[in-house]
């Protein structure tokens, strides 16, 4: 059913409840929209646009609140950054200052975590298919733990560890057929998704790769999917996951690490996100009992909100009664919108320009696609050609999903970190075929 158009505007945030819901923005009367205190125009001015800006306090500030929140419940789980999330070296040498491990599904993003510092054996190497390349390079380098996903890797991973003289730590991954309740395309957890082995199946798997040559079993791992907002997902799944535990103790079987994977939501309206307490708390209670160590795998939580896509507008116009704003940045930069029809909320940087009447509009990309959209009936005030827009909520799986589509270069990078610097210098034009070679 269309929902009429007065409807929609009426339901969706206003600009001043977006901002409000997110304490790293400030709208200052003279310079604009702030992020951690540094001005937006300026980061424009300085490095043009579109631009990725990131949030060196905010990304500390999150780490810190999920410690504090296990720690309230008398855990002390490892977490492991989903290097996926956003895999940018500025942010993973961020994080391993923190204490921070990695979570990696690729010899690239195994190589990624190692250049910004990061232990080896404080990286976990996850993933549905990885190659035989892929689990040398992580032997040689003495990863801290595989999590193997099918008889087929647990047979390959044998194989090479037993011809390189090495014995690789690893947990199987169970699929718990759980629904998340999230995206159709980010839930990993049900019966008919790619990942993991069914629950089961691990009680013969796990006893096999026991008497397996290079292979030590120490436990199990489970994902259940991406943007989840509530803990009752993850308590059918742990549980299921400690009852597991429970029957390969029974069997003899030594099991002394639970992963619990990641997909901790965020609030992408103005709605928060999902609550901390009640996950950790979740955790406690499926898990209490057991006398394992625990890893997370947090990504989307942590570099989401710390993250935003700076633009500005290259015109308006009027297509009927459909308005349209069109911008710089287009979903060759960020393609979540165009993929999943994921929302973005959206601020005007200028002052003026926040306080304006505001009427529908769609505000869209200059990619040769109908999919290049950010969003659709948008509340946005008269846009001027140079008037720049916030695209917030953007540091996960923002600049990591990019490409140069339609001959685009790829965006410039800027940490704010007390001042704003440099990370990612914008692709020049020329670098788009510099690697070409016409026979």
């Amino acid at each position: 059913m269309s929902i009429p158009q007065t409807d929609f505007l009426a339901a969706e945030p206003s600009l001043a409840e977006l901002l409000a819901a997110r304490p790293a923005l400030k709208m200052h009367a003279q310079d604009g929209l702030c992020f951690e205190n540094v001005p937006l125009n300026a980061i424009a001015d300085a490095f043009g646009t579109p631009v990725w800006v990131y949030g060196a306090a905010t990304l500390r500030a999150r780490y810190g609140a999920l410690k504090s929140a296990f720690a309230q419940a008398g855990l002390a789980p490892r977490l492991h950054y989903a290097v996926k999330a956003n895999d940018h070296l500025a942010i993973l040498s961020l994080l391993r200052e923190q204490g921070a491990g990695a979570d990696v599904v690729s010899r690239g993003e195994f190589l990624r975590a190692q250049k910004a510092g990061i232990d080896p054996k404080d990286i976990v190497f996850s993933g549905v298919g990885k190659t035989a390349e892929d689990l040398r390079a992580a032997l040689a380098q003495n990863i801290g733990q595989i999590n193997v996903e099918s008889p087929a890797e647990l047979a390959l991973l044998s194989a090479i560890a037993a011809a390189m003289g090495k014995t690789a730590s690893i947990v199987l991954r169970m699929n718990p057929d759980v629904d998340a309740g999230t995206h159709a395309k980010i839930t990993t957890g049900r019966a008919d998704n790619k990942f993991g082995v069914a629950a089961h199946e691990i009680p013969a798997l796990y006893a096999h790769a026991a008497t397996l040559p290079g292979i030590q079993p120490i436990g199990l791992a489970l994902h259940i999917g991406s943007q989840i907002l509530s803990p009752a997902p993850y308590a059918a799944a742990f549980g299921k996951a400690a009852a597991l535990i429970n029957h390969l103790r029974a069997a003899g079987q030594t099991v002394t690490t639970l992963d619990l994977g990641g997909g901790l939501g965020v609030g992408y309206r103005d709605e928060p996100g999902i609550s901390l307490a009640a996950f950790a708390h979740t955790v406690r209670r499926a898990t209490a009992e057991l006398g394992v160590s625990l890893i997370l795998e947090p990504g989307r939580y942590l570099a989401a909100p710390a993250g935003l896509l700076l633009t500005s507008v290259i015109l308006e116009k009027q297509n009927g009664a459909k308005r349209f704003c069109v911008l710089d940045a287009a979903m060759n930069d960020l393609i979540r919108p165009a993929m999943y029809d994921s929302y973005h909320a959206i601020l005007p940087v200028s002052p003026v320009d926040f306080l304006a009447e505001t009427t529908a509009a769609d505000i869209v990309g200059p990619v040769c696609e109908t999919g290049d959209t950010f969003a659709t009936g948008r509340a946005m005030p008269p846009l001027r050609p140079g008037a720049r827009l916030a695209i917030l909520d953007a540091g996960a799986y923002g600049a990591v999903m990019s490409s140069t589509y339609n001959a685009r270069p790829r965006a410039a990078a800027v940490l704010i970190d007390g001042t704003p610097k440099l990370i990612t210098p914008r692709q020049a034009i020329e670098d788009l075929w510099s690697s070409e070679i016409v026979p």
